[in-house]
């Protein structure tokens, strides 16, 4: 059977996991909910749960219509912003040593929410783009571009 003709993959089960993990996995590293495990510093301010669950549907139908061996570079951008807003800023041990407390909470605790709906949006693209590529190119060809064979995108 040619490579077009075959059915793309959609894995509702394994996107399913993968929210659901994603969800526990950052709550809990977070503390965006009270556990044993990690403590916030700084109180919550109601909107990381919600970017929380948004973040991890996003993920999770990115794994179930993600294409073979292609790269995840949106929804991992995406997922790193979501995670740096909705995290404590003071709880994050590199960016304190970087900028510093003082720094932290005059400048980036302010826009926290803004840096969330930014990873948000950017991994809701990279589904959007996902979404469409898989109709035109079911499998990605990493190795033609990579090796600068002619034809590959920025070779003549």
């Amino acid at each position: 059977m040619p490579l077009q003709q075959l059915p793309l993959p959609f894995r509702p089960l394994k996107a399913a996991a993968a929210a659901a993990a994603l969800f526990a996995v950052l709550g809990t590293v977070t503390a965006v909910w009270p556990n044993p495990l990690f403590a916030r510093m700084t109180p919550t301010q109601g909107f990381e749960v919600w970017l929380l669950a948004v973040q991890a549907v996003l993920i999770g139908v990115y794994v179930a219509i993600r294409r073979p061996r292609c790269r995840v570079r949106g929804a991992g951008i995406g997922g790193v912003l979501g995670f740096l807003g909705i995290a404590c800023p003071t709880c994050n041990k590199i960016l304190l040593l970087v900028f510093g407390s003082d720094l932290l909470l005059a400048y980036f605790e302010p826009y926290r929410l803004h840096l969330a709906v930014v990873g948000a949006t950017v991994t809701a693209a990279a589904v959007a783009w996902e979404w469409r590529q898989r109709r035109h190119t079911p499998v990605c060809d990493l190795g033609r571009a990579e090796t600068g064979k002619p034809g590959a995108p920025g070779n003549a």
